[in-house]
């Protein structure tokens, strides 16, 4: 199941300041689903987005709203 996935995916992020700093940097859920990806873990950004407000340990996510549409 991915939603497993991602909450695998969110715990490793909390012990790697790298992973973190990477994540937080990127532009979309899109983005952060395939840097999961280049690491095993396989999410869709809908389902990273559809899991914003949950926390995993000490990581929250939360989806950033930006004005405009990008393609």
């Amino acid at each position: 199941m991915s939603l497993d996935e991602l909450r695998k995916f969110l715990k490793e992020m909390q012990k790697d300041d790298s992973l973190k700093n990477e994540v937080v940097s990127s532009s979309t859920a899109d983005d952060v689903a395939l840097i999961a990806l280049r690491r095993g873990y396989e999410f869709s950004g809908d389902e990273l987005l559809r899991f914003s407000g949950k926390r995993v340990g000490r990581v929250t996510v939360q989806k950033n709203d930006v004005p405009g549409e990008y393609n």
